[in-house]
């Protein structure tokens, strides 16, 4: 039985799982039931030995993954010693005289993620365990932080020196092979140029990342976010009662090692982190060119990955040398927090596990094959944007995966794009944006996503709550994005000069629906105004 026959049926896993992770708020078991309906349509009975065995082949069969897992484990043992050893707490006391304000907090967290371009992971991880202490000093709720940080990981990493950026260039050659096409022979850009005249199409990245800046400034928030945010500041309570916040450091690894918190157990590690990341990535990237290699043929051949993994390691390492050499930890310690920085990532890697899996589960019924074969059946060269746009964002939705997605549609998506331009490139790079803006919109709003996994973890909140929350600003901005592609597709107007249309309009909506949904539930539009005289009263989450 080939993986078309399953048809409609195929979504039924992965949005069974996604339905009951936000109903039940529990994520694990959600996503283990779909993975277990997914073996029972597959295989026609009950199904459990199929599902064990999907999640052994997702973890042992790709050595990528493995290396996510190390990844993953690493930052969470580099997080607790730069924790433990007092290096978060000496930035948040050397940033607390300046960040006086909410409004501040959330702008240096905003910058913070534009500048940790190197990839989604660890700028969860270092941006969120930094500026979480502060965010709490001034009642920031945790949902607000999660959704600051989770909106300017993947949406910034897609275009900085990155995995995520070699990875696009590997799809888009992907693409090609599929659409038979030769840069070489025909008149097509080459993988890294096609990439960068995508970047302007690729709208629902720059407009996510612009959003966050507008809720920051504006200090105006609607749907569950407000919610949230009222809560925060009039009741002191950074979670709601009863949520389940992703395991943190505080409740991890228990006390500071040092009463006198200095800067470079925070700088040296993370500074080994950020050299070890990119001299590998160069490293790579130059051994896999040819001599003579222009810069962007070695970034565009590097092992982000891999570097990745080595720099992790290597914050692991110069901090355990700098705790032990400096005499605030002993040796018994500084490995005790090692082993408990892995602890603390378990429930993210039981959850990534899962999600890995349910995606094993959708390829094996053949979802998104399915969901972009339906989607072929409405394309015009005026809405193929969209069409690309939405199967890729219901793709991604779906599995949990924008990586995934991308493998997905991208082979698809460029032979149509060709085939509709007819047989020229014109169409190829709204094509490639839209493919890489509806892959991390589904990386936004899905609970069974890695990066907002991951978000929630570093940022200590319920992870299901920061879905909910977060959900109401992806989809605003898919909306907008939406039509401005769709302005596009009429009228032809460079998306460079419709992208500040698209933030000018996203702040009018921020304005309206934070008044009308403020009036509805009767509290200020503006909650930061309503506590600001006493910002370092707010208590902690237990």
């Amino acid at each position: 039985m080939t993986v078309e026959t399953y048809g409609a049926i195929s979504l039924f896993p992965p949005l069974f799982a996604i339905v009951l992770a936000m109903v039940t708020r529990k994520p694990v078991l959600s996503l283990f039931l779909g993975i277990w309906s997914g073996a029972v349509i597959f295989t026609a009975n009950v199904g459990v030995v199929q599902s064990l065995d999907w999640v052994v082949s997702s973890i042992g069969e790709s050595t990528f993954n493995a290396k996510i897992m190390l990844i993953v484990l690493f930052l969470g043992a580099g997080v607790a010693l730069i924790w433990r050893l007092g290096g978060a707490s000496a930035i948040a006391n050397a940033a607390t005289s300046r960040l006086d304000s909410q409004r501040k907090v959330g702008l240096a967290t905003w910058v913070f993620g534009m500048l940790w371009f190197f990839g989604d992971y660890s700028n969860t991880a270092i941006v969120g365990t930094t500026m979480r202490e502060m965010a709490d000093e001034l009642r920031m709720s945790r949902e607000k932080l999660a959704y600051i940080i989770d909106s300017t990981a993947a949406p910034v990493a897609t275009f900085g020196i990155s995995s995520w950026v070699v990875y696009q260039l590997s799809m888009i050659r992907e693409g090609y092979s599929a659409a038979g096409i030769s840069p070489e022979s025909e008149a097509v850009p080459g993988a890294f140029a096609l990439f960068i005249q995508s970047v302007p199409f690729n709208v629902y990245c720059i407009l996510a990342v612009a959003m966050v800046g507008i809720i920051v400034l504006s200090q105006r928030d609607f749907g569950e976010m407000l919610t949230a945010e009222t809560r925060s500041w009039t009741e002191g309570k950074l979670l709601r009662d009863n949520a389940v916040p992703m395991q943190s450091a505080e409740d991890s690894l228990g006390d500071l090692l040092t009463d006198s918190p200095q800067l470079r157990f925070f700088l040296v590690p993370v500074g080994a982190l950020i050299t070890v990341v990119i001299g590998g990535a160069f490293f790579t990237g130059l051994s896999a060119s040819d001599p003579g290699a222009s810069t962007l043929d070695v970034v565009g051949n590097a092992q982000f990955v891999d570097a990745l993994l080595w720099g992790t390691f290597a914050m692991v390492s110069v901090a355990i040398a700098l705790g032990v050499g400096s005499g605030v930890a002993s040796l018994d310690e500084a490995m005790e927090t090692v082993i408990d920085g892995f602890g603390m990532m378990l429930t993210a890697l039981s959850i990534l596990v899962m999600a890995w899996t349910i995606g094993t589960v959708t390829t094996a019924l053949g979802t998104g094959v399915y969901v972009t074969n339906v989607a072929e059946a409405f394309v015009t060269p005026t809405l193929l944007p969209l069409v690309v746009l939405f199967a890729a964002a219901v793709v991604a939705f779906s599995t949990g995966t924008s990586w995934g997605t991308m493998a997905i549609v991208t082979p698809i998506a460029i032979p149509l794009a060709y085939s509709v331009g007819g047989g020229t490139a014109a169409l190829l790079p709204v094509a490639v944006g839209t493919i890489f803006s509806g892959a991390i919109f589904g990386d936004h709003c899905s609970p069974i996503s890695d990066t907002t996994i991951l978000a929630s973890t570093f940022t200590g909140s319920d992870h299901i709550d920061h879905v909910r929350t977060q959900m109401y600003y992806a989809v605003t901005v898919l909306g907008v994005s939406a039509l401005l592609l769709l302005t596009w597709g009429v009228t032809g107007i460079t998306p460079v000069i419709l992208l500040p249309v698209g933030a000018t309009l996203l702040y009018g909506i921020v304005y309206v629906l934070s008044e009308l949904d403020a009036g509805r539930k009767d509290v200020l539009a503006k909650p930061v105004e309503s506590a600001q005289q006493t910002p370092a009263s707010a208590p902690s989450d237990d």
